[in-house]
């Protein structure tokens, strides 16, 4: 009879549209990776920011409680002002506290907040479909 609009397709042409499809796929994944990650790296210079001017403002409000702690103790507590024992009192406890807060924030640096979440769940998805298409072709 007439000619049929279904034309069965040959295996070089399903192979061909899976490859086109893949790269198709492969270069959204690489544009979702890369504007995930430039969103992380904007955040942590972000955070790094403001860590280190909180850092400063830390130091400098630091410096001087110390000094204050250091006269204080030397003044009132410490027989014959020895001041040197009220400065050695104060650096522990602020080398303490130090130390606390480095903890902190390097806990903010973990890996788990470094991972492309999203690329990672599409990658996922990219190779269940792939392998739907697979099954699919060879049918």
């Amino acid at each position: 009879m007439g000619s049929t609009f279904y034309r069965s397709r040959g295996f070089g042409e399903l192979l061909r549209e899976l490859a086109q499809s893949g790269a198709e796929l492969v270069r959204g994944e690489v544009t979702l990776a890369r504007l995930e990650l430039s969103g992380l790296a904007a955040r942590m210079v972000s955070g790094t920011a403001q860590i280190a001017f909180g850092g400063v403002l830390v130091l400098l409000g630091g410096l001087s409680l110390a000094a204050g702690v250091i006269l204080l103790v030397g003044d009132q507590w410490l027989p014959g002002d020895r001041y040197w024992v009220a400065a050695l009192i104060t650096m522990l406890v602020s080398a303490a506290l130090a130390y606390g807060m480095a903890r902190r924030g390097r806990a903010r640096f973990s890996a788990a907040m470094l991972t492309p979440r999203q690329t990672l769940e599409t990658l996922e998805e990219d190779k269940e479909w792939l392998k739907r298409q697979r099954t699919s072709g060879a049918t």
